[in-house]
């Protein structure tokens, strides 16, 4: 009897591994985290599989959500002035990097627009400041989506502008996310709502784990003011954000205010997720307003999610990294790169190019550190150096890749941003705005220790174990 019980269980456990093999062969590090799960909790492991790993890009649903409204993509299209070939680009560079040029452009979905204004901002006060300024200008609307709200001083003061907005008449629609902001109180939203302001949760907890969505996120921020101003970058809404972290301290971030042609895309991604988390349609002619913006500053907005059918921000960083030809500077809070784009860091910094990297040296999630930690051997044998930021805690997401292109989003440095999350990301070509981006970077490093090799090889076995089993996890991170 005890035979027979083993070998039903034995059955029962095989087919579970075999059925997470067959369904996750196309991503062989998500097998095995899962796996190595199902291992330290039989059954239990399998449970989660199901209602977490379910490829929700894989319905139709998804994929019909996540497709842009084709009337208005046209008509937006025609009402900006976009790039179409690489030597309309500022940097000279260009010219010759048609590959990277078309990568960008196709693999990102949406144009490159020339039409812009973009100011960038290192930390939260100068943008909490810059967002207010703007909210408190409001005419007709103001769409907010932020990952994180948090009902802290921070968070109500957005509350009270936001319904100081809503009660002179303008539109106000507040978008979060139900496991990013899963600690928002319901007091909080319904004073929102009883001020008029229009509140949505995208994926909430109980829904999204009964319908297997759970583990996708909505990791955007995004803010337009009457379809003129946007906002997009790092900073979510908490005071952790303007350093009152008791343990983090300083927040470094790196956000930016845009105005011109690319706003019209933000908004047109903030509609497509309202869209998502309400089943409605907003369609206003207000949305999209002509615009007085005569700065010609090239700006692409790149969204990227699980539903949509590539992985544009992935495929858009790859590309960069494998273009470049003297640096890459990266700043992320999380470094678990995919396979394609490690190996394409190695060769680079093998081949010469001036790779460098800032992690954090005090983290928010300590799994994650120890995921980010066991990539940093492999990176720095290669000739990539690694430095870590010590005056308080780096969440800033950018890269500058030679004289041509910097990047700054949402989208961290990880599997999860590149495969699970809903994020965006703005490619930024002014050689002003690369400039502004490369005096933060080494300014950065002036506040940031360089991580030693051979002292590194040294470290205890113990946190070398913590290392490889989060390094296994971090698919599912």
């Amino acid at each position: 009897m005890i035979v027979l019980a083993l070998s039903i269980l034995l059955f029962i456990f095989i087919f579970q591994a075999a059925t997470i093999l067959l369904l996750e062969f196309r991503r062989p590090a998500h097998a095995t985290a899962w796996l190595f799960i199902l291992f330290l909790f039989p059954l239990v492991g399998f449970i989660l599989y199901y209602f977490l790993a379910t490829e929700y890009r894989r319905s139709r649903k998804a994929r019909r959500r996540g497709s842009l409204d084709q009337r208005r993509r046209a008509m937006l299209i025609a009402k900006s002035t976009n790039v179409t070939r690489a030597s309309e680009l500022p940097a000279p560079d260009f010219a010759s990097q048609t590959r990277l040029f078309r990568a960008i452009l196709k693999g990102g979905e949406l144009p490159i627009s020339l039409k812009n204004r973009c100011e960038i901002y290192n930390n939260g006060y100068d943008t909490y400041e810059a967002m207010i300024k703007a909210i408190r200008r409001a005419k007709d609307h103001i769409h907010l989506a932020s990952y994180i709200v948090r009902d802290d001083e921070t968070g109500r003061m957005f509350q009270k502008e936001l319904i100081e907005k809503a009660q002179q008449g303008v539109q106000v629609r507040f978008l979060f996310d139900g496991i990013g902001s899963i600690k928002l109180s319901e007091s909080y939203i319904q004073t929102l709502r009883d001020g008029g302001v229009e509140c949505a949760c995208f994926f909430p907890l109980r829904p999204s784990f009964l319908k297997k969505r759970m583990n996708y996120r909505n990791h955007r921020k995004i803010i337009v003011v009457d379809g003129e101003i946007g906002f997009i970058g790092g900073i979510n809404v908490g005071d952790e954000y303007i350093g009152k972290h008791p343990r983090l301290g300083y927040w470094r971030d790196t956000h930016i205010r845009l105005e011109g042609d690319s706003v019209y895309w933000l908004q047109e991604v903030f509609l497509k997720d309202w869209e998502m988390a309400t089943r409605e349609k907003p369609n206003h002619a207000a949305f999209f307003p002509n615009h007085s913006c005569e700065n010609e500053e090239a700006v692409q907005i790149v969204p990227a999610g699980p539903n949509r059918s590539g992985d544009a921000i992935h495929d858009s960083i790859f590309a960069m990294v494998s273009s470049a030809r003297e640096r890459i500077w990266i700043t992320t809070p999380y470094f678990i790169p995919s396979a394609s784009i490690a190996m394409a860091l190695h060769d680079a910094a093998l081949s010469g190019l001036d790779v460098r990297i800032i992690i954090p040296y005090v983290p928010d999630s300590w799994l994650v550190h120890y995921a980010t930690l066991s990539y940093v051997e492999e990176m720095m044998r290669s000739g990539v150096r690694v430095w870590q930021y010590k005056k308080g805690f780096i969440h800033a997401k950018t890269l500058v890749a030679d004289k041509l292109v910097a990047v700054v989003g949402s989208a961290n440095m990880d599997l999860r941003s590149f495969y699970s999350n809903f994020e965006i990301n703005a490619h930024l070509f002014d050689l002003e705005a690369i400039e502004h981006m490369e005096r933060d970077f080494l300014l950065d490093l002036d506040n940031s220790t360089e991580i030693n090799l051979q002292r590194f090889l040294k470290r205890p076995r113990k946190q070398k174990l913590k290392e490889a089993m989060s390094r296994i996890l971090s698919p599912l991170l």
